[in-house]
């Protein structure tokens, strides 16, 4: 098993820490929230394992990564920060896997440079676009932490209580048939527990609104809400408690290239409760996208 190494890689005018490990086509692997690059140490040696070049970068704000100066979590922002990434590893063409945020970052970067993304495997979230059109009211109630996280102040505060009570609810609600361990959720709590980090996590919910409605963020909702051109697998949970699995009903018409549905029983953090299956799911996607 091929051990993991720690990186840092200066990208998109941060300073980012990434674990890292094996040889070949490089495989960005993308975390969400409430997470972070551990997320993907079981994945990172399969993928080493099978001939790929597999990194897990903590996203931007996450600790030990750098917090950027002018606090912007943009969209736009995180897709480019996919693309320098990359660029900082001496690849210009790539795979990503993406969990949550890191499916958002993943869709991103297709849409803002499908000629550079070898492939896409997205786990627990659809392309935005047609999450929005497919959100009715069970939804937006599993969403209700979104609209909480676009309040000053208090937020941070909730998030970092009583040892971060907060956290293992989120887990707890979005993965109910998962028995994870306190060393799963440490690393977390670890990060989140950091004021700053846990600001910086907030800041990518609290840029949405503008993304969506702001007047300057026009041309890059027309880039995002367009089919994407980049062969993909969308994975989703049975059991997810944070998005249902109906929220990805019409998936594949958002894609020009191939694109695969498939369905797990899982819940949210699929990849942390089956760590083999979803391997497998990966690797077989990264097998016929490059056959």
């Amino acid at each position: 098993m091929s051990p993991l190494q720690t990186l840092q890689l200066n990208a998109n005018g941060l300073r980012f820490t990434a674990h890292a490990a094996g040889k070949g086509p490089l495989v960005l692997c993308l975390h969400g929230f409430p997470d972070s690059a551990h997320t993907w140490d079981a994945l990172l040696p399969e993928l080493a394992g099978a001939g790929y070049r597999a990194v897990a970068p903590f996203t931007r704000g996450y600790a030990p990564t750098q917090i950027p100066a002018d606090g912007d979590y943009s969209v736009a922002t995180l897709a480019l920060d996919v693309l320098a990434l990359a660029d900082a590893l001496g690849e210009r063409q790539f795979y990503i896997v993406g969990h949550d945020w890191g499916a958002v970052m993943a869709y991103a970067a297709a849409a803002f440079a499908p000629d550079r993304i070898l492939g896409i495997c997205t786990a627990a979230l659809p392309p935005f676009r047609q999450f929005l059109l497919n959100t009715r009211a069970a939804q937006a109630r599993r969403s209700w932490y979104i609209g909480f996280f676009q309040l000053p102040f208090l937020p941070e505060l909730a998030l970092r209580k009583n040892d971060c009570a907060l956290i293992d609810k989120l887990w707890r609600d979005w993965s109910p048939g998962w028995d994870y361990s306190a060393a799963d959720i440490a690393p977390v709590k670890e990060i989140l527990g950091q004021h700053a980090s846990c600001k910086a996590a907030l800041g990518y919910y609290r840029a949405l609104p503008p993304a969506l409605v702001g007047p300057r963020a026009q041309g890059d909702r027309v880039r995002m809400f367009a089919r994407l051109d980049v062969p993909a697998r969308v994975i989703r949970g049975t059991q997810d408690g944070c998005i249902g699995t109906d929220s990805f009903a019409g998936t594949q018409a958002r894609f020009t290239s191939p694109c695969e549905l498939h369905t797990m029983t899982a819940g949210h953090f699929m990849h942390r409760e089956q760590p083999r299956e979803f391997a497998g799911n990966v690797l077989e996607f990264l097998a016929d996208s490059s056959g």
